[in-house]
């Protein structure tokens, strides 16, 4: 703004040049640099009344006159005559959306010798510029309040789930067990099956709230957290895996051939979940009148777990979408869940340097594939 100004009055050879802020009740100066002593400094007033601005407001056009009391409309105006004026050029700051911000202004108690054409061209390209760089301040004002508002809703939220993630585990803990009691000692019946459906439904609540819980730990801390060991057992890990959803939906046929080695460099809890959620993905949405198939083996040095349904073809608008949070496939009516396990599935292959894709269509159904390396050499190495 400053060398706008000195611009302003070096063109117009006036000794005074101000940037106004013009309302329909203030004129309040923003700007000023002042070479006759005229009296204003920024955030100084005018009364609005005694001021040419006041009409600029409402036409909108530039004002211009070189010598006052010689000119056929000026000189017997109030305001050269209320601050003794000769010289003066004002231009209309107007913003993007239209609205009047104030003016450009120049003014000299000695007449002027300038180009008329020239200085109005001139001064409203710097108008212009006046205008742009308003609505830059603006619009950084305004999202620096929104990205304030976001960070501060992002904490609230994620402390919010932290802490309802926690205080939600000791009752579904104590639902669970009293279900597995009940279900143990309950003769074979209705009662039976009722306690049954309670399990299943807390430990259904339970991978919910953990969802949400690595949900939330992975964008608080840049990725869920995995934790790499020497494990030997984990083919045993993934058949137990199957046992148990096979158990939670005796309707659908899991077929698996799973033949991994010992000493595979994993996180086995990790590992668990992601089969499970994968696993849970497939049952959810696929054709009970087919098989659930898991594949599980070590190939050069990886180990590559497979897991397909034969349903619906995954439409091609909603594959780059699947390992998004909160996204579901297609699945017919039957999802459960939030949407995060294809999402928490991926970020756990990502833990463990690897890649997790999805093929699908109507013949072969739909296939995930999950391929990181299986030892520590090969991930050192990478």
């Amino acid at each position: 703004m400053p060398l706008i100004l000195k611009m302003v009055k070096a063109i117009t050879g006036m000794r005074f040049a101000a940037i106004a802020r013009v309302t329909d009740t203030q004129w309040v100066a923003c700007a000023v640099d002042d070479s006759i002593n005229f009296g204003l400094i920024p955030g100084g007033e005018l009364v609005l009344e005694t001021t040419i601005c006041h009409e600029i407001r409402q036409h909108q056009k530039p004002v211009i006159f070189k010598h006052a009391s010689e000119d056929a409309v000026y000189s017997a105006h109030h305001t050269p005559a209320t601050y003794r004026l000769e010289s003066y050029v004002s231009i209309p700051i107007v913003r993007k959306n239209g609205d009047f911000f104030g003016t450009l202004c120049a003014i000299d108690q000695l007449p002027a010798q300038f180009d008329e054409e020239t200085v109005s061209n001139t001064l409203t390209l710097f108008a212009e510029l006046i205008a742009v760089q308003l609505d830059a301040q603006a619009d950084l004002e305004a999202k620096t309040i929104a990205l304030a508002t976001a960070t501060e809703t992002g904490i609230l939220r994620d402390q919010f789930i932290a802490v309802l993630g926690h205080d939600l585990r000791s009752p579904l803990s104590a639902i669970r067990m009293s279900a597995d009691m009940l279900e143990a000692k309950l003769p074979t019946g209705r009662e039976q099956k009722l306690a049954t459906a309670i399990r299943q439904s807390s430990q259904r609540m339970s991978h919910l709230i953990e969802d949400v819980l690595d949900f939330s730990r992975g964008k608080l801390g840049g990725g869920i957290p995995v934790k790499r060991n020497l494990v030997d057992s984990l083919g045993d890990i993934f058949t137990g895996v199957i046992n148990e959803v096979a158990a939670s939906h005796p309707h659908v046929k899991i077929t698996h051939d799973v033949v991994i080695p010992p000493g595979i460099f994993c996180d086995a809890g990790r590992m668990a979940q992601l089969l499970s959620n994968l696993l849970g993905n497939a049952v959810t949405h696929g054709s009970a009148d087919h098989p659930v198939e898991v594949l599980a083996s070590m190939q050069d040095a990886h180990i590559v777990l497979s897991v397909r349904n034969q349903g619906p073809e995954i439409p091609g608008t909603l594959m780059p979408l699947l390992f998004q949070p909160f996204t579901r496939s297609a699945g017919g009516g039957r999802g459960e869940g939030l949407g995060l396990g294809l999402y928490i599935a991926s970020q756990i292959v990502a833990g463990h340097q690897g890649t997790l894709s999805v093929t699908s269509t109507p013949e072969g159904g739909t296939r995930f594939v999950a391929r990181f390396p299986g030892t520590l050499e090969w991930t050192q190495s990478s």
